[in-house]
């Protein structure tokens, strides 16, 4: 773990892991409501593996320190309080420590931000609202297809991946934000919310292989030196 500074002098942890190498560009990858656990430092380790400086900053610790949880409903139901706390948080609350990730992880070049559920939501609200982004990938974010969040408006590129069976977010809101939202990729998989995550039940080791496959052509395109 290393520490980061946002802009109003708040430190908070960031787990980073390097490439080999010259770094081809820096990727910022966004917890869900699990804290910075082993499932999101195995996603960054995953970038690095492909070229990428990854940095994954610890967006609960305005509000709890060294959160990581598992998957059982009571890790879900202590996730969903933390992650209501920190949305309670003032306005620009965690996005202030994201946007801090994006200027360390920009010492490789351009910078992408994907983000996991929760994450994902901040990816987008990153995306529409923080400086320095060239891609940003936000899987299944909670939230981003209300009418609040659809309004905004995305100041990168953005590929946006959903599932058909997702209890949280109904592919008519997927629809809805795809229409309002023309030039956002949306890419749908027959999954369930959650299905990147290989320690979740609702894993789908085809829809997160082609979403990956999206992902890292996403990345060449927009973000690679």
């Amino acid at each position: 773990m290393g520490l980061l500074t946002a802009v109003d002098g708040f430190e908070f942890p960031a787990y980073v892991a390097q490439p080999a190498g010259t770094p081809k560009g820096g990727v910022v990858v966004l917890q869900e409501i699990f804290g910075v656990n082993a499932h999101i430092r195995a996603v960054a380790d995953s970038y690095a593996a492909e070229g990428y400086l990854a940095i994954a900053p610890s967006t609960f610790h305005r509000v709890q320190q060294g959160v990581e949880l598992g998957y059982t409903p009571d890790d879900v139901a202590a996730g969903a309080a933390l992650k209501a706390a920190v949305e309670a948080l003032p306005a620009p609350g965690a996005l202030q420590d994201v946007q801090a990730a994006v200027s360390e992880a920009a010492k490789a070049g351009k910078v992408a931000v994907l983000g996991y559920c929760w994450g994902g939501l901040l990816t987008w609200r990153a995306a529409c609202t923080l400086s320095g982004i060239s891609a940003a990938v936000p899987y299944y974010g909670g939230g981003m297809t209300t009418p609040l969040e659809v309004a905004r408006q995305p100041q990168c590129p953005v590929l946006a991946h959903f599932g058909d069976q997702d209890h949280a977010i109904s592919m008519e809101s997927v629809r809805a934000f795809e229409a309002a939202q023309p030039t956002v990729q949306v890419a749908v998989y027959h999954a369930k919310h959650g299905f990147n995550c290989d320690h979740r039940a609702a894993f789908d080791a085809t829809a997160a292989a082609q979403a990956r496959a999206r992902t890292l052509a996403f990345l060449a395109q927009h973000v690679a030196n």
